[in-house]
């Protein structure tokens, strides 16, 4: 049998075996034991050297041609065998979407951001900004614009984190509106604005007090603001927070930055006014301080309290939350035990 006669016997039962190969590791065996140096393609063509001179280029010729059509039967028939393969998993693995979910438990805000955020959905819809500032801030904004110079006694009653003389742990949200009636352009209207955000303080951790807790200070600064504007805000307050049937009082205070103050309470929320153990039988319960700006926070900011005034409040949404949801320690805000949050879940 000459040589081209070998080859086409090799290559109609080479192709008969590929096209009867199902998997990707028997066509990687075919291709290595057909096409390899040691194949029989190889084999055959070593017969070429007993060949005449003239008719080896046609057998080179004509055994290039069959390695050629072997390699492409074997490439098209492992494109084959990875189509069915792939075909055959995703059907294994097809996914039927009337089942039912999985359900994916999702958190919820935090009790005290729920409160925060109740408060800034209120005071947004009354036209005020929310303005944040820095937590690590400059003795200058923190007292001193706040009517506090460095021998007032009143700073006695913050005990301060400090960083340097100057640098300290913000004491109050305060000298975000310091920095803000700095700013304003009291041509562009009023100034109204409420400042949410945590301060710290130097305070043993107990049931009622953190080195660490949540301030929300609101400011209003305009031309004939009166006592009835501020009285006016803070039932607003007590009711949204509290219950619409709320009712506050003001008793006399004093706060450096604001004259007069007053401090404000507000009507059992428990016992409706006629006495219990929360508002200690009296009717009523403390929650907030609030006052006219002091004229020297004006003049220090450089706005004349000749011509403008205004009124400010601070509030702590920590005790606000400890009161609407009975929460007797603070310290229970800040534990992370899931099983004491999950009961401030937000619903809807």
């Amino acid at each position: 049998m000459n040589l081209q006669n070998k080859l086409t016997d090799l290559k109609r039962q080479a192709l008969s075996e590929i096209e009867q190969t199902e998997t990707p590791d028997k066509i990687n065996e075919i291709r290595v034991h057909l096409l390899g140096k040691k194949g029989p393609i190889t084999e055959i063509l070593r017969g070429m050297r007993e060949l005449p001179k003239e008719q080896r280029p046609e057998v080179g010729s004509f055994a290039n041609k069959v390695r050629d059509e072997l390699t492409n039967a074997i490439d098209e028939q492992k494109e084959k065998i990875e189509t069915l393969l792939t075909a055959k998993r995703l059907e294994n693995e097809a996914i039927d979407v009337t089942l039912p979910g999985v359900p994916v438990k999702t958190g919820t805000p935090h009790i005290i951001m729920q409160v925060i955020d109740q408060i800034e959905k209120l005071f947004l819809g009354m036209g005020y900004q929310v303005v944040d500032g820095p937590e690590v801030e400059e003795d200058h904004y923190n007292f001193e614009m706040m009517n506090l110079p460095k021998d007032h006694p009143a700073r006695d009653m913050q005990d301060t984190f400090y960083i340097t003389d100057q640098i300290l742990m913000r004491t109050q949200t305060s000298p975000v509106q310091a920095r803000t009636m700095e700013k304003h352009d009291f041509s562009q209207g009023p100034l109204r604005m409420i400042s949410p955000g945590k301060v710290y303080r130097r305070d043993t951790d107990d049931a009622t007090h953190s080195h660490q807790f949540h301030q929300v200070e609101g400011l209003v600064i305009d031309k004939h603001i009166t006592m009835a504007d501020l009285k006016g805000t803070l039932a607003k307050i007590a009711q949204t927070i509290f219950g619409e049937e709320r009712e506050i009082r003001l008793r006399p205070s004093y706060f450096p930055f604001t004259e007069p103050s007053v401090e404000v309470d507000v009507s059992c929320f428990k016992c409706g006014g006629k006495g219990c153990q929360v508002c200690k039988q009296t009717g009523w319960i403390e929650v907030l301080g609030a006052g006219m700006v002091h004229p020297n926070v004006l003049k220090m900011a450089g706005i004349d309290p000749e011509v403008y005034g205004g009124f400010a409040f601070g509030l702590g949404p920590d005790r606000f939350a400890m009161l609407k949801y009975g929460v007797d320690d603070i310290r229970e805000f800040y534990l992370n035990d899931v099983r004491f949050l999950e009961q401030f879940s937000q619903k809807g």
